[in-house]
């Protein structure tokens, strides 16, 4: 079955027309800025699962299994002054204090070491 795409042109003429609702399924795709504008209107988006914007689509890759959890105090009971760190080790410790158990530390490892790479740092 094709997917049906809405704007927010979509959006702002079926509002006129006096539509108070839209059933979104996966075959409805909302872009952003038709998604904030039924917001800003009111226009009630009805779906089936969980209110994911199109900015936040969902990630398997981030399943709970295989999660470390890190804890502010484990990450500040390091000894090794910053400087003396390496930048991989110092933003790998700051996302897993920040996002905790939400993200795989071997998918973590990996964009870190590309970014580093496409900057030249390290």
């Amino acid at each position: 079955m094709p997917k049906e795409f809405y704007t927010e042109r979509d959006i702002e003429d079926m509002f006129k027309r006096g539509v108070m609702s839209l059933n979104v399924s996966e075959n409805v795709v909302l872009t952003e800025l038709a998604y904030e504008k039924a917001n800003r209107l009111g226009l009630q988006l009805l779906r089936s699962q969980a209110d994911n914007p199109p900015s936040a689509p969902i990630r398997p890759y981030l399943a709970q299994k295989n999660v470390v959890t890190a804890t502010p105090a484990v990450v500040a009971s390091v000894s090794i002054e910053p400087k003396e760190k390496d930048v991989q080790s110092r933003v790998r410790e700051a996302v897993l204090a920040r996002m905790g158990n939400q993200v795989d530390p071997e998918l973590l490892d990996v964009i870190i070491q590309r970014v580093l790479k496409s900057t030249g740092v390290k």
